[in-house]
C-alpha cells in the first residue's frame, strides 16, 4: 500500500538526515520525542539545539488518521469521511548568518468515504532556502539540485514547481519573498498519464536529494567569521520568517486549527528574533543587496 510505502520512506529519510546533520554539527545531537495523537496516529519529533552549526532545528515525521476535521472538510469541499496523512517536515536555523535557514516538507494524503473506501489521494511538498547574506553560487547550487531531482521524472516540472514556490513563500504584506525559493507542489494525483508510483518516485527523489542540495552550502560557509552586526541582521530577517509562518503558512495554520501538537508545529520558529521598528539596511550594503533580490523572483539557472 502506498501509505505504508511512503511512511517507511520518510522514516528512513529522517534517520539519514538526522545522522548526517549530527555528523556535520559535531557537538549537538537530536533529542527524540515520540508522541501519540488522541484521535489516531502519532509521530517522531527530533530537535537539535545549541550546536556548533545549528542553533535550532527539527526533523519531524508523523502519520495521523481519523475522522476528517471540519476545517479540512471545508478546505476540500466535502462533508464526510476519514483521512490518513503522513509526512516529514524539517527546519534548520544555523548559528552563522552566512549559512541560510532551510525548510523542507514531503507528504502524502488519503481520503476515504463513509464506508472507508479510498476516494482520493495525493502528494505534496517542496523545499526552500532563506539566506541572510546572498551568495549567488549558493542559490545556483541549491536550484541546480532541485532541477536535477525534478528532471529525473519530467523536464517540465522544475520551472513549474519553482514558480509555485516563488508564489507561495511570498510575504504579501512586505511585498518580498521569504528567501530564494526552491520547489513547491501540492495535490499531485495519479492520472491517465502519471501513475501513483511515478509521483512517489518524484517525491522520494526530491527528498533524497535534500542533503546534496544543502550540506555543501553549510560546509562552504560554516567557518566564515561574522560580527555582532551581522548576527543582528540575521535575527531581524528571522522576524520575516516568523511573520510568514504565523500569517500565511498552510501547514502551521492547519495544525493550529486541528488540535495539532503545538510543540511540533512551532518547532519551525527560530530561538532568537528581533523586530526593530521601520528598520532599513544601509544603501549599497550586503544587507540591501539581499532585500533587493527578494523583491522579485529570480531565475537562478
Amino acid at each position: 500500500m502506498m501509505k505504508e510505502k511512503f511512511k517507511n520512506h520518510i522514516h528512513t529519510l529522517q534517520n539519514t538526515i538526522t545522522k548526517r546533520l549530527e555528523e556535520i554539527d559535531g557537538k549537538a545531537t537530536f533529542k527524540e520525542d515520540k508522541w501519540n495523537r488522541e484521535e489516531g496516529g502519532g509521530g517522531i519529533t527530533r530537535v537539535i539545539e545549541n550546536g556548533n552549526i545549528f542553533e535550532k532545528g527539527g526533523v519531524n515525521t508523523s502519520a495521523v488518521y481519523g475522522v476528517l476535521p471540519k476545517v479540512m472538510q471545508d478546505n476540500l469541499g466535502v462533508s464526510f469521511g476519514n483521512f490518513f496523512a503522513t509526512g516529514l517536515s524539517l527546519v534548520l536555523h544555523p548559528n552563522n548568518p552566512f549559512i541560510p535557514t532551510v525548510h523542507a516538507n514531503w507528504r502524502y494524503f488519503e481520503l476515504y468515504d463513509k464506508d472507508n473506501n479510498l476516494v482520493d489521494q495525493w502528494f505534496g511538498g517542496g523545499q526552500d532556502l532563506t539566506p541572510y547574506y546572498l551568495f549567488d553560487e549558493d542559490a545556483i547550487h541549491w536550484h541546480t539540485i532541485c532541477k536535477n531531482s525534478c528532471d529525473k521524472t519530467n523536464l517540465n516540472l522544475y520551472p513549474k514547481y519553482k514558480n509555485e514556490c516563488d508564489k507561495y513563500f511570498w510575504n504579501i504584506h512586505r511585498k518580498e519573498a521569504r528567501g530564494v525559493g526552491g520547489l513547491f507542489y501540492d495535490y499531485l494525483r495519479p492520472t491517465q498519464d502519471t501513475t501513483l508510483d511515478t509521483l512517489f518516485n518524484l517525491s522520494s527523489t526530491v527528498g533524497n536529494s535534500f542533503l546534496e542540495a544543502y550540506l555543501p552550502i553549510v560546509e562552504c560557509r560554516k567557518d566564515m567569521a561574522f560580527n555582532q552586526s551581522q548576527k543582528e541582521w540575521q535575527e531581524i530577517r528571522r522576524g520575516r520568517y516568523v511573520e510568514f509562518n504565523l500569517v500565511y503558512d498552510r501547514g502551521t495554520l492547519f495544525g493550529l486549527k486541528t488540535n495539532g501538537r503545538i510543540e511540533s508545529i512551532l518547532m519551525s520558529l527560530p530561538p532568537n528574533v528581533k523586530f526593530i521598528y521601520n528598520h532599513e539596511p544601509l544603501p549599497n550594503s550586503e544587507e540591501a543587496k539581499l532585500v533587493e533580490v527578494l523583491k522579485k523572483p529570480k531565475n537562478w539557472i
